[in-house]
């Protein structure tokens, strides 16, 4: 009786820890993004849980060693913390064979705030210091289909305008390509319909969370993401080359591309290289990332000078404490200090900004004065930012994407070939 007693009190002390153990998983998708801990997401979990391989010191040593160019500060901070086959990557450029980066955007909103900037900042670097080719594709098809308040010439709209956010980053013309899918389909889709074969109902229901009730838009839309991750969906600018990719991302966006992995052996293509970043968080605290459709939890980058300042000074979860007594004694929580990860991306001096963090951990700066130093650097970078974006006109525009052209007929994915892309322009000059 006593061994029997025993055997079940074992059993139900692991059953409350596998309980907990659920209770406390982070969830991340492409579509939720909670932590279950007002610390963030568990990245080491997270790794694991998605199979992917963490950034090591090691092979930030090779990045440097290759491209002769200290590693950016969001690969130095761990901003961007796991990757796959991003070692094979760096052969490649070691090698001087070719390869592209791609990345995407979602045009949901009119206006993006600081967390979309952050892939397309690190997207801008690795273009500069790899000089290569890079792809953005705005999805607005995606964003149809799931924002069932807007209308497909609102998500259009949305992205011409996200299009001038990107454009004012800095990107080559000579070098990059921006398309939005409604644009582009037809080079999209021989690629897309290549994916789609080799997935199933059942594979997109699991990667995705995707039941009877999600229309069926949804369900088909997947292999269109996947597309631009092959150097054939874009014949204007590789030829007939196959060519690898790299793509930047936010880690929720890894389940679209582990599939597109899987379907590249499949269709006899190369398998894309990642690179993910970790979450921007809202100004909340760190449970959940910058969210365009809560105006209180985000930084845009439309907004003044003295609306950053009142959203920092306002809305900005605090690590310090109650009171300059209790906080000169005790110190600052960096885990859960907005400011203080807010700082984590956009200084990039790491000598004052590891300064900052000691002397706040130690209560030798308040949260006042950490938000003050916050507050200036953002107002200058938005500035910047719209002083950029100011410049760009439909000219710009065109120098960069398809859709100010007329394609009279859109079936043909070879017919587009002829338009406007600066890539083509200089081989042919």
């Amino acid at each position: 009786i006593k061994r029997a007693y025993h055997m079940e009190k074992k059993v139900t002390e692991e059953v409350k820890k596998e309980e907990k153990a659920l209770v406390e998983e982070d969830e991340v998708d492409p579509f939720n993004i909670k932590a279950a801990t007002d610390k963030g997401v568990d990245y080491d979990k997270l790794i694991k849980r998605f199979g992917c391989s963490k950034i090591t010191p090691e092979l930030l040593e090779k990045f440097e060693k290759v491209t002769g160019k200290k590693p950016h500060h969001f690969l130095r901070r761990g901003i961007f913390f796991s990757h796959r086959d991003l070692d094979k990557i760096l052969d490649v450029y070691a090698a001087k064979k070719p390869f592209y980066i791609y990345t995407g955007r979602g045009p949901s909103s009119e206006a993006l705030h600081l967390g979309h900037m952050i892939p397309f900042m690190f997207t801008k670097y690795l273009q500069d210091v790899f000089d290569v080719p890079v792809i953005v594709q705005l999805t607005d098809d995606e964003k149809y289909y799931h924002k069932f308040d807007l209308e497909i010439e609102d998500c259009r709209k949305f992205g011409i305008e996200n299009i001038k956010d990107i454009i004012a980053v800095g990107f080559n013309p000579e070098k990059t390509f921006i398309f939005r899918d409604t644009d582009y389909i037809a080079g999209l889709y021989e690629n897309a319909l290549k994916v789609g074969k080799h997935v199933t109902l059942s594979q997109v229901k699991g990667i995705f969370g995707f039941n009877d009730s999600d229309n069926i838009g949804k369900f088909g839309f997947p292999p269109i993401q996947a597309a631009p991750s092959f150097s054939s969906t874009f014949p204007h600018i590789f030829g007939k080359a196959s060519v690898p990719c790299l793509i930047p991302q936010a880690i929720d966006q890894d389940p679209y591309f582990r599939m597109t992995r899987d379907a590249a052996v499949k269709i006899n293509y190369l398998k894309p290289a990642c690179i993910h970043s970790v979450f921007f968080p809202a100004l909340q605290g760190l449970k959940g990332k910058m969210s365009g459709s809560i105006a209180t939890s985000s930084i845009f980058c439309t907004d003044t000078e003295k609306e950053i300042k009142t959203k920092i000074n306002k809305y900005a979860l605090s690590g310090g404490q109650k009171t300059i007594e209790e906080h000169r004694a005790k110190g600052a929580d960096l885990e859960v200090d907005v400011a203080y990860h807010y700082l984590k991306f956009f200084m990039d001096d790491d000598a004052k900004f590891e300064e900052i963090g000691v002397k706040y951990k130690k209560g030798e700066l308040l949260t006042g004065e950490v938000k003050a130093i916050l507050i200036d650097i953002l107002q200058k970078f938005v500035k910047k930012h719209q002083e950029n974006r100011a410049k760009i006109d439909e000219e710009v525009l065109k120098k960069y994407m398809l859709s100010l052209i007329h394609i009279s007929e859109p079936t043909r994915r070879y017919a587009i070939s002829y338009a406007v892309f600066c890539l083509k322009k200089k081989n042919n000059q």
